[in-house]
């Protein structure tokens, strides 16, 4: 099925099209190699030459909103009539999932329009016009909780992040993906920290939310989607150590994290003007998204609040809340589980630690500094512990087994209660046996004159 597409999506859409035509004609290129990029970008995108040249005129006039799709104005109103409007929506009303043709099907067979009069796009926009559209119905028909719209009141009280793919850059001769990080505070929409990274991992959103953390504070919640980035045993631990409340969206509704949703579409217009720039490397993107962010977003009156991120998150009356920088370096190490082998040993990055015989067959929690791997910590849920262990030193010779601990030696019987249990019951059975009546007497017994 055909995703619906916003004004925004085919506006960016329709630039990454004429992009190639766009920088020739910066560059003073002559006609026919214009006319060559021109021919393959109408044989890429399916369109005509003579759609392509009003994309170009319509940007070169109002910028990216020229390249917005505009429906033909007064077109479709003329053709369909209000009383026709209605009949399409009760039908679409009645059965949500109907088609644009199957609609105009009926809408033939009932006589109240000549077939082939009405056009699939034409009907289209008028129902989108009229709010029924199939995407705009579909909201009503998703299953759950409606995604109502909620705003905490200050600042740092939540803080909603997200990862959004950005394509590609290319760095060192090789074309490497690109993926942004950013945490955003809920009450003032003031970005807390955001950066461009190569990696789509765990590590990238710890990184992110320790700059955070060390330039805005704590927050008293973060909220997440449930990607694995998100949704971990390290984030568990990292909050429980900061005091942070850890609440994640409903599975499939990225429609609850709006405002981090809403930045990222932002976004994009600084991805296509940081193209036009050719960064290298990521620290050539990261330095202009720092000027963008400043210039074009923290200092830009935001709708929602009605002032600038800047100014209502530096104007809260809130003071931050900052931690020990103990306490967020120990939440901030890494955590891995291992399980350790018959040896009461772990391997780890291609290294043997002993944890102890005690482990052995267990899963245990591994927290580590990844500057430095030559000690580690083992955390037991179970006890409530936690010890470091040393990388093992193999020798040439074994070393010594290492003993157990006491309230694991071996404990020297005074009898055999297996045998003595088993004793009692074979005593037990035999008096049961004693009890019964025995059929070898009786027949034994003779009777007559004795009982005379």
């Amino acid at each position: 099925m055909k995703k619906y597409r916003t004004n925004e999506t085919i506006a960016f859409e329709r630039y990454k099209i004429i992009t190639p035509i766009l920088s020739a004609m910066e560059e003073n290129a002559d006609r026919g190699k214009i006319g060559l990029l021109k021919s393959e970008a109408c044989g890429l995108a399916g369109i005509s030459r003579k759609t392509l040249n009003r994309w170009l005129n319509s940007y070169a006039k109002e910028g990216l909103d020229g390249l917005k799709y505009q429906p033909r104005a007064g077109i479709s109103k003329r053709v369909i009539s209000d009383e026709l409007l209605k009949e399409a929506i009760l039908l679409r009303r009645e059965v949500p999932s109907r088609s644009i043709l199957q609609i105009i099907e009926i809408l033939e067979m009932e006589g109240k329009v000549s077939k082939g009069f009405l056009k699939r796009s034409t009907m289209h926009d008028r129902l989108r016009e009229a709010g029924y559209a199939k995407a705009q119905m579909k909201l009503y028909q998703t299953p759950g909780v409606a995604a109502r719209r909620f705003t905490r009141l200050e600042r740092n009280d939540m803080w909603q992040a997200d990862i959004k793919h950005c394509g590609y850059i290319k760095s060192g001769g090789k074309q490497k993906e690109l993926y942004f990080v950013g945490f955003i505070d809920d009450a003032t929409r003031y970005i807390v920290h955001g950066e461009f990274y190569h990696d789509f991992d765990q590590g990238i959103v710890e990184d992110c939310l320790r700059k955070a953390i060390l330039k805005s504070g704590l927050p008293n919640r973060l909220y997440f989607d449930n990607g694995k980035q998100f949704r971990n045993k390290w984030m568990e631990r990292a909050c429980a150590i900061l005091d942070i409340k850890l609440i994640f969206t409903a599975p499939y509704s990225p429609e609850a994290k709006g405002k981090i949703e809403r930045f990222n579409r932002t976004l994009e217009s600084f991805l296509v003007e940081a193209e036009l720039k050719h960064p290298g490397n990521l620290s050539e993107i990261n330095t202009l998204f720092s000027v963008w962010l400043a210039e074009c977003y923290h200092n830009k009156e935001h709708s929602g609040i009605e002032t600038t991120p800047e100014m209502a998150y530096a104007s809260s009356k809130i003071p931050l809340r900052f931690l020990p920088v103990d306490t967020v370096a120990k939440a901030f190490l890494r955590l891995e589980q291992r399980k350790v082998d018959k040896s009461g040993c772990i391997s780890f990055k291609g290294r043997k630690y002993e944890v102890g015989v005690v482990y052995i067959g267990r899963s245990v929690d591994i927290v580590y500094d990844p500057a430095d791997i030559t000690v580690l910590t083992v955390e037991d849920n179970n006890l409530n512990t936690s010890f470091p262990i040393r990388e093992l030193d193999i020798g040439t010779h074994t070393g010594p087994r290492p003993k157990l601990p006491e309230h694991m030696a071996e404990v020297t019987p005074k009898t055999s209660r297996f045998l003595d249990e088993k004793q009692k019951r074979y005593d037990k059975r035999q008096l049961s046996a004693q009890r019964a009546i025995s059929y070898a007497q009786i027949n034994n017994y003779k009777g007559g004159d004795e009982l005379v």
